[in-house]
């Protein structure tokens, strides 16, 4: 049965996250109610869709493979989203204290990567493409099955994934019995969990008793649809056409920026339009800069070029896409400054190291990742790798949710 408009409207306001990583706001949400006549809203007491998908084992699963379990649970969930990391614990536990052979849970990836745009991947190291699930389900240890409906997302609009997590509970008969939220916290911590109703429900089943809760809404990241991608290309276009403005900064203005005091992680990098290893590894610092750019975070650039030169460095800048990004401009504002982009003025090099990092060796490129208390938190001198920075900086900052 399809979803009336306004209903539908309502389930996936809820099923938006209402954090940094997906503001309520997010231009991304809308993007679902492009699906309004596809996505089916499967009611208590129908019957599980089938389904035929690839799984991280390179096999294809079908529902009939689960055939033996007197309850299955068919979980949507995703590489990327903090909601998700926080519930897979709590996913893995409940598989463990379930009776062997009676319960039964299959997991499946909704989301295209093609409807990810990077700044939304701010809390994971992976994409939600096939490849990217090997590698998350690998290091997370899952004790289930993971597959994924990314290249059509039949499945996902045939059980009606609004979000992940978004689980869907079936009985003996593969009856629909319980759909909804795993449990109700997105933070990682189990203390935070006041109502298990995905775990209740299961234990209902197997007791052989009623539900507790039928129904309740999902919370989480919303589903990625294919259609999305249009809007992805769309931002992009617009970061790498951001005009760039430069301006002098003194060895007194960089200490201040290195204090930091802000609630942003800094990432500092010191580099010259003429040295190479600064112009191979920019175009990393600046996917870095949007990978954690719906997070409290900002790359700052400082250029040793002769001062004369800023139209050369703007140019530059322009060229490699490093504008501001908007979600800043307020902070910065906030700051009374109206750039993160700066050329060095002072004739001595050695003032500007000796404020940013007593312990750079002089060279450049170097790169200093700075907490919001002006602590040090990771250095390096040389070009970056972008893969390991990013990773460093994702395990500074964490992947989850906060209370």
């Amino acid at each position: 049965m399809k979803i009336p408009h306004l209903l539908l409207s309502i389930l996936l306001c809820a099923a938006c996250p209402q954090s940094q990583a997906e503001p309520a706001k997010s231009p991304d949400k809308p993007i679902s109610k492009l699906h309004a006549n596809d996505i089916q809203d499967l009611k208590i007491g129908d019957a599980a869709p089938d389904f035929k998908l690839l799984g991280i084992d390179d096999k294809r699963h079908t529902l009939g493979d689960y055939r033996a379990a007197k309850v299955l649970m068919v979980a949507f969930i995703s590489n990327h989203c903090p909601d998700s990391h926080a519930a897979e614990a709590r996913i893995k536990k409940l598989i463990r204290d379930m009776p062997a052979g009676q319960f039964s849970l299959v997991a499946i990836n909704p989301n295209s990567p093609d409807g990810l745009s990077i700044d939304e991947l701010g809390f994971s190291k992976y994409n939600d493409g096939f490849d990217d699930m090997k590698k998350y389900a690998a290091d997370e240890g899952f004790n289930f099955p993971y597959l994924y409906d990314g290249e059509t997302q039949a499945i996902a609009k045939a059980y009606g994934c609004l979000a992940t997590p978004h689980v869907f509970v079936f009985d003996a008969e593969r009856k629909l019995r319980y759909k909804g939220q795993f449990d109700d916290s997105r933070f990682a911590d189990e203390a935070t969990v006041t109502s298990q109703d995905a775990r209740h429900a299961v234990e209902a089943l197997l007791a052989g008793k009623p539900v507790p809760v039928e129904i309740t809404k999902p919370h989480g990241c919303s589903t990625k649809w294919l259609d999305k991608k249009d809007l992805v290309s769309k931002k992009v276009d617009k970061w790498d056409k951001t005009p760039v403005d430069v301006e002098l900064i003194d060895a007194a203005g960089v200490a201040g920026l290195r204090k930091n005091g802000t609630n942003k992680m800094r990432l500092f990098n010191v580099w010259a339009t003429t040295c190479a290893p600064c112009v191979a590894e920019f175009p990393e610092l600046v996917t870095t800069a949007r990978k954690f750019g719906l997070r409290d975070f900002e790359l700052i650039t400082i250029s040793t070029d002769d001062p004369k030169d800023s139209a050369k460095v703007k140019a530059f800048l322009e060229k490699r896409g490093a504008g501001l990004l908007d979600r800043l401009k307020p902070s910065l504002k906030a700051e009374g400054r109206t750039t993160n982009s700066y050329i060095f003025k002072e004739a001595d090099t050695n003032a500007l190291m000796k404020a940013l990092d007593p312990e750079w060796p002089g060279a450049i490129p170097h790169t200093v990742l700075v907490g919001t208390n002006g602590e040090i938190l990771w250095r390096h001198n040389g070009a970056v790798n972008g893969e390991e920075l990013r990773t460093v900086i994702l395990e500074k900052m964490g992947r989850f949710y906060r209370p």
